[in-house]
């Protein structure tokens, strides 16, 4: 048992309710809360993000995303990193130092739905849309210059050609 210091009324609070799903589709959203917090093993830490919808019959809702940043398996990481940069480019805040600096940009999101796995419900996923035009590509390493003639081009594309 665990006694109340006060006596407590719930007559005048709206009582949480689950958050349901957003359907799959492009959202205008912002960041409104960012904080680092620490994962469940203790190993590592992610950037946790949520989001208000800013436009259209789910105005005012909000989704969540955490991007490990600093993790053990660097594969994870790369792509939080690779996410990260995506919301810089969505912002238009490419050098950051606090994650608060990217709050209150709107900017386009994909959201999917993923379905129920290992007695979890079904959740969303976020993609972040770079403006077009606004993203640079980043070489790995330089080209290398071919002393080979470049051979003529097939008609039919990659895709539609029988092997």
């Amino acid at each position: 048992m665990a006694r109340l210091n006060t006596a407590f009324d719930a007559t005048g609070i709206d009582p949480a309710v689950a958050y349901e799903t957003l359907p799959a589709g492009k959202y205008r959203a912002q960041i409104v809360e960012s904080e680092m917090r620490v994962t469940r093993n203790g190993m590592g830490q992610f950037l946790w993000l949520m989001l208000d919808i800013v436009e259209g019959p789910h105005q005012g809702r909000k989704i969540f995303d955490q991007l490990n940043l600093a993790n053990p398996n660097q594969t994870t990481v790369e792509i939080a990193q690779r996410t990260l940069s995506a919301i810089c480019h969505a912002t238009g805040k490419l050098q950051v130092n606090d994650s608060e600096e990217l709050h209150l940009i709107p900017m386009t999101i994909q959201v999917a739905v993923k379905p129920p796995k290992d007695g979890y419900g079904e959740k969303n996923t976020i993609r972040y849309l770079v403006p077009d035009g606004a993203a640079q590509p980043v070489a790995s390493k330089p080209p290398v210059a071919s002393t080979q003639p470049t051979p003529p081009r097939p008609n039919a594309a990659p895709w539609n050609r029988k092997s």
